[in-house]
């Protein structure tokens, strides 16, 4: 299977299509946000377990990631620290990691908008963290009600961040190729006059609800 051909795809399609096309099923919560909104992030999940207001789990992830990879860190939605800041986005930056998904905060924004490295976090905090507890790398972490576990694929864009199983990608693809596909057709149909409502069926709901 060619890796990085699908994960372009995936790109191509972006966040919120793949979320769609696999039944509405692995979006983060909207708290988690890119800090550059032209950010654009795929790839396979290097998850990390750690603490709140300590990173030294971040510095050992670095260890262990391969080019290509994307971080996800649970940092327990923590807010009042910045566990990531610049000399870690130019470390991973160095590794060819393709970017950040934290479940908490993150320092050091315009610099790291500056270098055009994708990070997506749930806040920004200018207060420092310690390096001295032990967490956990490779292992599955939740982020909000979503379970994500090494190697499941990451897609980021401005909409949000969905995570897809390598085992369903494949039909991923297809459904989000055949709803791009009908969405066009829906754009191709409104412009000759159609209506979303007869679009999509919604007629006789409407009708129903006495909306005429």
């Amino acid at each position: 299977m060619d890796w990085q051909a699908i994960y372009e795809e995936l790109r191509a399609l972006g966040a919120a299509t793949v979320y769609e096309a696999q039944g509405a099923k692995g979006a983060l919560d909207s708290g988690i946000k890119p800090i550059d909104p032209r950010s654009r992030l795929v790839g396979p999940a290097l998850t990390v377990d750690t603490r709140p207001a300590d990173n030294l789990m971040l510095h050992h992830a670095l260890l262990k990631a391969r080019p290509g990879d994307v971080l996800v860190v649970d940092a327990k939605g923590f807010l009042e620290a910045g566990p990531w800041g610049d000399v870690l986005t130019a470390a991973a930056m160095k590794l060819g990691i393709a970017g950040l998904v934290i479940h908490g905060a993150v320092r050091d924004s315009s610099t790291i908008e500056q270098l055009g490295f994708p990070v997506f976090c749930r806040g920004l905090s200018i207060k420092s963290t310690g390096k001295a507890q032990a967490g956990r790398v490779n292992v599955p972490v939740c982020i909000g009600d979503v379970e994500i576990h090494p190697g499941d694929i990451v897609v980021g864009d401005r909409d949000g961040v969905v995570v897809v199983s390598p085992d369903e990608v494949a039909s991923v693809l297809e459904s989000a190729h055949a709803r791009e596909a009908k969405e066009s057709g829906f754009r191709a149909a409104i412009e000759h006059g159609a209506n979303t409502c007869e679009l999509l069926g919604l007629m006789p709901t409407l009708e129903r609800l006495g909306l005429r």
